[in-house]
């Protein structure tokens, strides 16, 4: 599966430990990321400022859904039940 363009939720839903530019303590979940833009794009992709977390990230029925919606509530899940 593409990345859907304006979508965002794999920057919002799930927190990031590693420390990035913007959130040096890392990003808690649920937080839109520093570095999402208006338009839900990753003002980091691409750069090797990107964290290897971020630059991991496949994305996939399984968490993205049918929609963004669904994708924040999937990532959302997930980040729940992995606690």
């Amino acid at each position: 599966m593409k990345c859907r363009p304006g979508c965002g939720a794999c920057c919002i839903s799930p927190s990031i430990s590693s420390a990035l530019p913007g959130h040096p303590q890392g990003k808690p979940a649920g937080v839109r990321c520093f570095h999402l833009s208006l338009e839900n794009l990753c003002g980091l992709f691409g750069k090797s400022e990107r964290p290897a977390v971020c630059a991991g990230f496949q994305a996939d029925p399984a968490v993205c859904g049918n929609d963004r919606g669904e994708a924040i509530r999937l990532l959302g899940w997930l980040e729940q039940a992995t606690l």
